[in-house]
């Protein structure tokens, strides 16, 4: 009688230790061992595992630094506005009475020793060949030069033709000298290029500003087919970095709403957007709301990333996936005190997985509660 009542309690128990021992108790994801086996048991080829260190943290920072415009572009000031092609210049010439040249035959004799003569060009376009015309000269080359050059230039032919000349010449429309400025800004636009050297913060500026958070922003430089890519805070706190601009410069504003998402045993599970000059897994973490006490495993925090080969912190070989990235697992084991160092280093990238494992004594735990409904339940099916 006693066997019969109890057939029904030890089939349930039965059940129980047999969804157990298949790993069909409920959980967030996969334990430390199981994400530690990766390398062979994942069905995704070419996993690499490693363990994060303060050494590998600081190596995977600097790999991932960005270079400064400074370093790249110089922060040498540009040479003396040259004129280009496409430039129109304004141009007057002053002749010494008596005026010879340019003088009026109506004028007197007294007048022409007393009054110097003034004649004003009509605005010159400085031509594909580089020229501009003069009257009584014909073409002059003025491209590549500078304005004081220029004047130069044309009071030298002009000297053996007109009394004692002088030439002033003005740049009324700046063409050849421009930076552009594209991307998220309020307006396009091309900037012209004056003697006061125009900065990449000056550019901005005159294109209406960028029209998403600062924090958001990076600014990518490109010049003479040389690229740098910086976050718009950097620049704007450090000087240095606003270098002056040269002409065919492009200035691109590039909105970044990078991400990173949490798994597991932590206080959130989300995706969580952070700024463009980075944040370290230690400020990841404190986002998410941190390990969680009844939960995690302090020895399973991972982060799951595709790395590019070239800035793996180690020399270990690997195979590319089809992308052309690897996939990479860091493990961190903060039972291991160093390890709140070495986070304050490591880079979190756009699109990183934190994932924190269930400690073993959760699943325990699950166990056991499952186990004390079924007692539960037996010992119900027993007194009816």
């Amino acid at each position: 009688m006693i066997w019969n009542s109890a057939k029904p309690f030890l089939a349930i128990l039965a059940s129980c230790l047999l969804l157990a021992g298949c790993g069909f108790m409920p959980k967030a994801g996969p334990w430390r061992s199981t994400v530690l086996d990766a390398e062979k048991t994942a069905n995704l080829e070419g996993i690499i595992i490693f363990k994060v260190t303060d050494q590998l943290a600081r190596k995977l920072a600097e790999r991932k630094k960005s270079t400064p415009f400074a370093e790249v572009f110089g922060t040498s000031l540009p040479k003396q506005y040259k004129v280009g092609p496409g430039d129109v210049l304004n141009i007057s010439i002053w002749e010494a009475p008596p005026a010879i040249l340019f003088g009026s035959g109506t004028q007197s004799s007294a007048a022409l020793s007393l009054t110097s003569k003034e004649e004003s060009l009509p605005e010159q376009m400085v031509m594909e060949d580089g020229s501009i015309s003069i009257p009584f000269v014909g073409r002059v080359s003025v491209a590549g030069k500078s304005v004081h050059e220029i004047e130069k230039a044309i009071v030298y032919f002009l000297e053996d033709k007109a009394n004692s000349p002088h030439v002033m010449v003005r740049i009324a429309k700046n063409l050849s000298a421009q930076a552009s400025v594209i991307g998220d800004v309020g307006k396009s636009t091309n900037i012209p290029l004056t003697p006061k050297r125009e900065r990449v913060l000056d550019a901005l500026a005159a294109a209406g500003g960028v029209t998403q958070p600062v924090n958001k922003i990076s600014l990518l430089l490109s010049r003479a087919g040389v690229t740098a890519i910086m976050p718009l805070t950097t620049i704007i706190s450090d000087p240095r970095q606003n270098i002056p601009l040269l002409p065919g410069d492009v200035l691109t504003a590039l909105f970044q709403p990078w991400t990173f998402s949490v798994l597991g045993a932590t206080g959130q599970n989300a995706e969580i957007p952070f700024e463009t000059q980075g944040i370290s897994l230690a400020q990841a973490l404190a986002r998410s709301g941190g390990l969680n006490d009844n939960r995690a495993d302090a020895a399973g925090v991972f982060v799951f990333r595709f790395e590019e080969p070239g800035r793996l912190g180690t020399d270990r070989p690997a195979t590319p996936t089809v992308g052309g990235a690897i996939p990479v697992i860091y493990q961190i084991d903060f039972s291991n005190p160093a390890a709140f160092f070495a986070t304050q280093h490591f880079p979190i990238q756009d699109k990183d997985i934190v994932y924190v494992s269930n400690a073993p004594s959760v699943e325990l735990e699950k166990f056991l509660r499952m186990v004390g409904v079924v007692l539960a339940s037996g010992t119900r099916l027993h007194n009816m």
